[in-house]
């Protein structure tokens, strides 16, 4: 007998989420965010992720149901071990949630194998990256899923014209934060709980030190601000951490900029902040951290890649600059360090958006409807 979810009359379903990259960032709080949203509506969600992620781990602590498999690359054995768990779970399995590149591939395939009894696929795609316009591609988006899932919708365009796929399957969808939580706060109890300067100028940004976020061209900004009450908090960790410590010290900044490293909770971090900022230039659909930031009611300087543009108009709900330009940053920052009332304004405005446009719930309820409607 079918179970049913009592707040929505929908049916319960078993949602599996394939993800095969080990590293953590926006896409990885996603999944862990919805996955435990819907088990709160009553749903069955599993991740099925390498053992070494660390999703694998972060879902544990969440109370998320994960089975490690060796997905990580599109190796013949990691193939076998997908298909060989699809196959032994497809009948309690409603519909795949695939993420990155690799475990859409061995979902794709290993559900080509099983002929009439496939189960439903929901791609979701995160990021901006290009998708070639390829035989291979074409059949991944357009006949290996049954519905395609994109967090903008400059994304979601892209995919349609790229690929020619049909518009009724592709929907965008933001990723949804809680803005009960990410709430403006006390400036000057954040500091002292993070022990942060007082009398400073502190302009933050919350991303992973990966190149294409721009980091490098934030140092220089701030080099060429030459500004010494102006502080820099970057929080996250990542492959270009070394780089960015050592283009500190060439710049003299040393103390000016902390780095914070990977944080569990950015909500003390954003409410000490003034200004948030990133200035990512590849590989972005809506940032989770811009919309953060936005929700704590922070001014927010960023570049119009992937779907940023869905949530920041500029001079509306924050500022927009060229990407890759340390000089563009460094007159946004001035403009509003400068302009405390515009820059409140903004932050406002940012705030009110994403209260009406980028809850949790509303992310959840959409998410939902596309899981229901795939798995019939």
């Amino acid at each position: 007998m079918a179970k049913y979810n009592t707040l929505l009359s929908h049916r319960a379903l078993n949602i599996v989420h394939t993800e095969s990259s080990c590293g953590w960032g926006g896409q990885e709080i996603r999944i862990l965010e919805e996955s435990r949203g819907l088990i709160e509506r009553g749903h069955h969600v599993t991740i099925v992720c390498p053992v070494e992620a660390t999703i694998y781990t972060r879902a544990h602590d969440w109370g998320v149901k994960t089975v490690g498999l060796p997905i990580n690359d599109k190796r013949w054995a990691n193939f076998k071990a997908m298909r060989r768990w699809l196959l032994t779970n497809r009948i309690e399995v409603d519909v795949v949630n695939t993420h990155s590149s690799t475990d859409s591939w061995l979902v794709a395939l290993a559900n080509l194998s099983f002929g009439k009894s496939r189960i439903p696929v929901v791609r979701t795609r995160h990021i901006s990256a290009p998708v070639a316009n390829t035989f291979a591609n074409r059949w991944l988006y357009g006949k290996a899923a049954q519905h395609i899932v994109t967090t903008g919708e400059s994304l979601r365009h892209e995919l349609i014209d790229g690929l020619s796929l049909s518009p009724d399957r592709v929907q965008s969808i933001f990723t949804g934060i809680n803005t009960k939580r990410y709430v403006p706060g006390d400036k000057v109890a954040a500091r002292e709980r993070l022990g942060l300067e007082m009398n400073c100028t502190w302009i933050g940004i919350v991303a992973t030190l990966r190149s294409w976020k721009g980091h490098k061209f934030l140092l220089d900004a701030l080099k060429e601000l030459n500004d010494p009450q102006i502080r820099l908090a970057i929080v996250g960790d990542g492959p270009q951490r070394e780089k960015l410590q050592q283009r500190v010290i060439e710049h003299g900044l040393v103390k000016q900029v902390l780095f914070a490293g990977n944080q569990r909770d950015v909500v003390p971090w954003l409410q000490a902040l003034d200004i948030f900022v990133l200035p990512s230039f590849a590989n972005e659909g809506v940032s989770q951290a811009v919309m953060q930031a936005m929700s704590v009611g922070l001014p927010v300087i960023t570049t119009p890649i992937g779907s940023s543009g869905d949530v920041i108009k500029p001079g509306m709900t924050g500022l927009m600059v060229t990407p890759k330009s340390a000089k563009a940053l460094a007159q946004s920052i001035r403009k509003l360090i400068d302009e405390p009332r515009e820059a409140a304004r903004l932050g406002e405005a940012a705030r009110n958006f994403a209260v009406d446009n980028c809850g949790i719930d509303r992310m959840l309820s959409r998410m939902e409807a596309v899981f229901q409607r795939a798995a019939g």
